[in-house]
């Protein structure tokens, strides 16, 4: 195998992704690229090639992906037309540059084809376009990070006690995001059959009112399920200061919710359909261990923060 081009090592996902793949490829078969130049230092330091790419700068891209074989493309984490432009251009780019493969993380819900969340739509645009050129490609469609629901959990334990949301009985089989980024780098290292879309999900599809009660179990918060509209979801998101949109401002009053409104409620909404209930063994057939589960993310609810909002638009 050619060289493998990690992108977005300057995010959550992306950086354990990275320091992943540091234990299973020399680090000459490595290429690191990021439009934070303080996040390639890092790197550098350790002896892996970095590059600087921004991904709406043609030039930097095919500079950034030339002599790659591999291209792990990390989705952007801006939502609507900016992103759709910005994963056609590493595509585009990546083909210019003669990249081989593709892998791409998409999202749980991508291959239904009534799930229109604001999310989703974007995904299925990129995984059509991946589809449609002559280059390898394999498509990991993750599920809901648990982390982001931990957050919720511990905001509400701390309020009243009480998750309000719209998903009402649909079924989500959460994974750890670390689960999401270690399969990725097992990917792009050379796991999975190409050409081939893989479910990567937690080891059990489950209601939102099974996940409070088994956060209740391990912290000892009692935290109960209540049901909202998509309305009523819109209008406490506006009233804590979270933004419709990837383009707003986030309130400090916001800190555990680094997702858009929009992309917050749709999902919901999908999961209460049941348009996003894929439950696989995919996980631990690409990186030979299950998935950690729920139960088991609670236990250890300090290595499992959400984190800060990163965004490498700019």
């Amino acid at each position: 195998m050619g060289k493998i081009i990690m992108t977005g090592v300057d995010g959550n996902f992306g950086g354990y992704s990275a320091r992943s793949i540091l234990k299973k490829v020399p680090k000459d078969q490595l290429i690191f690229t990021t439009p934070n130049k303080d996040v390639i230092k890092q790197y550098q330091e350790q002896g892996v090639e970095t590059r600087y790419a921004d991904i709406f700068n043609k030039e930097t891209l095919l500079k950034a992906f030339a002599g790659g074989e591999v291209l792990l493309l990390i989705s952007m984490p801006f939502v609507g037309e900016r992103r759709r432009t910005a994963h056609k251009n590493a595509i585009d780019a990546a083909v210019e540059a003669g990249v081989k493969k593709i892998v791409y993380t998409s999202i749980v819900g991508a291959g239904e084809e009534d799930c229109d969340t604001y999310e989703v739509s974007d995904h299925k645009i990129t995984e059509a376009y991946l589809k449609s050129l002559d280059i390898d490609w394999i498509i990991l469609r993750d599920s809901q990070y648990a982390e982001a629901m931990v957050s919720v959990f511990e905001q509400s334990a701390a309020e009243n006690g009480v998750m309000a949301t719209n998903m009402g009985n649909g079924h989500m089989a959460f994974i750890s995001r670390d689960d999401c980024a270690e399969v990725a780098a097992c990917v792009a290292a050379g796991a999975g059959e190409n050409n081939t879309i893989y479910d990567i999900s937690g080891p059990e599809a489950m209601t939102i009112t099974e996940f409070c009660k088994i956060g209740s179990e391990v912290t000892g918060k009692t935290v109960t399920y209540q049901e909202l509209t998509d309305d009523e979801m819109y209008a406490f998101f506006d009233s804590i200061g979270v933004p419709r949109n990837t383009e707003g401002e986030w309130a400090e009053t916001a800190k555990n919710f680094p997702f858009c409104s929009d992309g917050m409620v749709t999902f919901g909404r999908a999961i209460r359909l049941e348009q996003m209930n894929a439950c696989s063994k995919d996980v631990e057939m690409l990186i030979g261990r299950k998935p950690l589960s729920v139960r088991e993310i609670f236990e250890d609810l300090e290595n499992h923060r959400i984190g800060s909002r990163t965004s490498t638009e700019n």
